[in-house]
């Protein structure tokens, strides 16, 4: 259809003609409600929009396994959302002197996640905590 046409039949119809592909041969063009169009547009923009945020997951030495599978379960939601895993192994007392037993424990929640989840940081130790940061593949 020829261009006064279409403008003849949008301006008809309380509408606005906007040319989609101008590329084209012959150009397309679409009668449309140009400003809701952008308005949708920029809502569907902000709804896209994640921001990337550190999730934490506190741990003990003495955690149970069930527990443990509890918490990987619950970083593989995390990681599925994109979002970082911060998983903090906490010491009281005397628990600070087996640290391999909590060494152990970080090396098997890496494995089960290796899949889904890269090491970003691994052993962040103080005095009270050891910890490592894992990021989505």
């Amino acid at each position: 259809m020829s261009k006064e046409e279409a403008l003849e039949r949008a301006r008809s119809l309380d509408l606005d003609l906007v040319e989609v592909a101008p590329d084209a041969n012959p150009p397309v063009c679409r009668i449309m409600n140009y400003g809701k169009y952008k308005y949708k547009q920029r809502k569907r923009m902000h709804h896209k929009q994640h921001v990337v945020q550190l999730k934490e997951l506190r741990l003990r030495p003495k955690t149970g396994e069930h527990d443990i599978q509890t918490k990987i379960r619950q970083a593989r939601k995390f990681l599925e959302n994109k979002d970082r895993v911060l998983i903090n192994m906490m010491f009281k007392g005397r628990e600070r002197i087996h640290a391999e037993l909590s060494d152990s424990i970080l090396k098997q929640i890496a494995a089960a996640l290796e899949d889904i989840a890269k090491v970003e940081k691994d052993r962040i130790s103080d005095e009270r905590r050891l910890g490592m940061i894992l990021a989505p593949k």
